[in-house]
């Protein structure tokens, strides 16, 4: 079972001997080589005689964010403060009973990385054909400090890092002389202690005598600097939270909580049997990927869609992937924006709006550097960013490439992304979504403008304009699919929505320079790429497009995230014949065509699709939300997430000021919800056979609602 507070996140289980057992992980535990770890495991025995043969149960308490097992006389809750950086444990018994708290770790000594594990430190070295690093790479020992005074403390140690020579590979000497390393003596661990217990050794806590309750409290906790420096911030941390009231931290935790879960909410059932089945488990994937985004949401670092910080063991698999340690994840630590927006995509409607800030954030300190590294490599102003890149903003190793012999700088290797560029489009229009949602002005004035400005000068610069005065998109890629385009899709719908949108803001957020060029910008943009098939007219990948090596449909971008076609919009006839006649029709992972057939109004195509993501999960895992391991690894974010925003567009439907409910809901759902959309506008209501039975619209300004 996973728990959460947003940066600090737990997965729990009890095995057969009756052992309460659990990992801890944080969003900024990255190692030495930009590798997300876990900071250990805590296992908690109880010793009572009156436990044998009890009844067992354990339940998710997700109204409340807690974790109960109930031994028969005995109770353990798991609970990690929403408010406050602390994981608690509360052991309650009727009859007095002892218990024995121990830390593990399962890096104890230097190690080699091969083998299955380098996939899981993706992108700093090239492997061999033996699945070994072509330049040794290895996972390094954690530290268990002694002499505690029956305290537990452990942390990870970074002794060296990737992040210089990772800079210097891309010819960005200049950025590491004038930045600081953000992973070179970064310390990640806990500081564990229980109230009656003493140390039995340096990773073990027992309690001194029977007790009818016990109160186990874990401190994780990152700092740069000396561990001993470390050490003496995780302890005061730990003194500041003990002075709180637990019961007081505990009421304001369930008050969280119960206010989150009244922000956003979609419950479906029906009438039929049949259809109530389907509802139902819908009802359920929806709460639970909602409730895993916010799990881990809230943190320094935004979620990475390969397992999130719930990743964990593979020891009792059989088959592919099994005999993993919880570190391991495929596509290990660097951030694809393919995968990673449809996270956040879902977090706009729900209401989750601080949870996209980690995300802004991490784009916006990359930037500089993606400034640096377009004048480097083209001689011009703005700024571009890689599809898939290192926290920093940074190529990974191998995606650049390492063996540079007679490649001129910024030229990458990996053709999957060499000219793949178009996110940082995608990422500008959820940027504008958020403020036309929130009317956040600190983040127009210093987020929103001064990013997307960059993004808009960097595709204005970048290519030469063809015999017709227009831009001409050569060399370029559609998506990761065509690796050879000319005037692809997804950038020229995309520069264009992007940049419409950035003259509409308010003349206080802009000058009359920017607003000179976005318009520029949209006049020389090529015509939308389109082709005939079968007399029907579709929209095409590019003007010309070839060398396929993926399966996603980027002339549905058109649809989704770009929203040029769609429900009441010019074209939709060209959009349905592009969606019923696209090359690939897969669902589940990180493919969006659930997304798009809401979009355009196709219920039952939509749902259809829903249905199946939502009840398919991993079956090596009991928590029905671990969906994967699809193309990345369990669980896996994406897939949920992007039923999630499926189903949201089923509801509801928005384009500046204008709402649209209900554009793609099946009639045989009954429904009631509750979602946010633009100028801070709430909707809640209930709909009993395709119709709205009731409906409250709180916040109302400037919108215009479409039944």
């Amino acid at each position: 079972m996973p728990l959460g507070n947003g940066d600090i996140g737990v997965n729990q289980w009890v095995e057969e001997n009756g052992d309460f057992v659990f990992y801890i992980s944080k969003t900024d535990a990255w190692s030495e080589n930009g590798h997300l770890l876990k900071l250990g495991l805590i296992r908690i025995s109880l010793f009572s005689n009156h436990l044998n043969g009890k009844s067992f149960n354990q339940k998710l308490e997700l109204e409340k964010g807690v974790i109960i097992a109930n031994y028969g006389d005995a109770r353990i809750r798991l609970w990690v403060d929403a408010n406050h950086p602390t994981i608690q444990v509360d052991i309650d018994s009727k009859t007095p009973l002892k218990a024995k708290v121990s830390f593990e770790t399962w890096r104890k000594e230097r190690k080699l990385v091969k083998g299955t594990e380098t996939s899981g430190i993706y992108g700093v070295s090239d492997v061999d054909k033996s699945m070994s690093f072509i330049n040794p790479i290895y996972t390094e020992a954690d530290t268990v400090i002694s002499n505690n005074n029956n305290n537990i403390i452990s942390c990870h140690h970074n002794s060296y890092s990737q992040w210089k020579a990772n800079l210097e590979l891309q010819a960005l000497d200049e950025m590491a002389k004038i930045n600081a390393d953000p992973l070179l003596d970064l310390n990640y661990g806990v500081c564990i202690e229980a109230d009656g217990f003493v140390s039995s050794s340096d990773t073990s806590l027992l309690s001194k005598s029977s007790s009818t309750h016990f109160q186990v409290n874990v401190y994780p906790f990152t700092q740069t600097g000396s561990i001993a420096d470390w050490k003496e911030s995780v302890v005061k941390k730990k003194e500041d939270v003990k002075k709180l009231s637990s019961q007081k931290r505990q009421k304001a935790h369930y008050q969280w909580w119960e206010k989150f879960w009244n922000r956003n909410y979609i419950f479906i059932t029906s009438k039929d049997a049949a259809a109530r089945h389907e509802a139902e488990m819908v009802t359920q994937g929806y709460i639970l990927q909602h409730f895993m985004n916010t799990c881990a949401g809230r943190g320094n670092f935004p979620i990475k869609f390969n397992g999130s910080i719930f990743t964990v063991d593979t020891y009792n698999r059989k088959g592919s992937g099994e005999g993993l340690d919880a570190d391991f994840r495929r596509w290990g630590g660097p951030y694809w924006w393919q995968n990673t927006r449809l996270i956040y995509w879902s977090m706009l409607i729900s209401g989750d709006f601080e949870m996209m800030k980690p995300l802004f954030k991490m784009y916006m300190d990359a930037l500089p550097l993606r400034q640096a590294a377009t004048k480097k490599y083209y001689n011009h102003e703005g700024a571009f960013f890689p599809e898939t890149m290192n926290f920093w903003g940074a190529f990974t190793n191998t995606n650049y490439g390492i063996n540079r012999d007679n490649l001129a700088h910024g030229e990458v290797t990996n053709r999957y992304i060499r000219y793949y560029w178009q996110g940082s489009l995608e990422l500008s229009l959820m940027m504008l979504d958020y403020y036309s949602f929130t009317n956040d002005k600190e983040f127009a004035k210093n987020t929103l403008v001064p990013f997307v400005s960059e993004i808009l000068i960097f595709f204005y610069h970048h290519w030469k304009r063809g015999e017709d005065k227009k831009i001409l998109f050569s060399p370029a890629m559609s998506l990761e699919t065509f690796h050879t385009a000319v005037n692809p899709l997804p950038e020229i719908v995309g520069i264009r929505k992007v940049a419409e949108k950035m003259l509409a803001l308010p003349g206080a957020f802009t000058s009359s320079q920017q607003t000179e060029l976005w318009k520029n910008l949209i006049q020389d943009l090529p015509a939308i790429p389109q082709r005939v098939i079968n007399g029907d007219t579709l929209l095409a990948p590019a003007q010309t497009y070839s060398d396929i090596n993926n399966k996603e449909n980027p002339e549905l971008y058109a649809v989704f995230p770009y929203r040029t076609f769609g429900i009441g919009k010019p074209g939709m006839d060209v959009a349905l014949n592009t969606f019923e006649k696209r090359t690939h029709k897969d669902n589940g992972g990180w493919i969006q065509n659930s997304i798009q057939a809401a979009y355009l109004g196709l219920a039952d195509s939509s749902k259809k699709m829903i249905v199946e993501s939502f009840s398919t999960w991993d079956k090596n895992f009991r928590f029905p939300a671990f969906w994967g391991p699809n193309y990345d690894w369990t669980p896996d974010q994406d897939h949920g997430c992007v039923a999630m925003n499926a189903l949201q567009r089923m509801i509801i439907q928005y384009e500046d000021n204008e709402v649209r409910l209900l554009p793609a809901w099946p009639k045989e759902w009954d429904l009631s919800f509750k979602v946010s959309g633009p100028n801070k506008t709430i909707f809640s209501g209930t709909i009993e056979e395709g119709r709205i039975t009731t409906l409250k619209v709180s916040g109302r300004k400037r919108v215009d609602i479409i039944k």
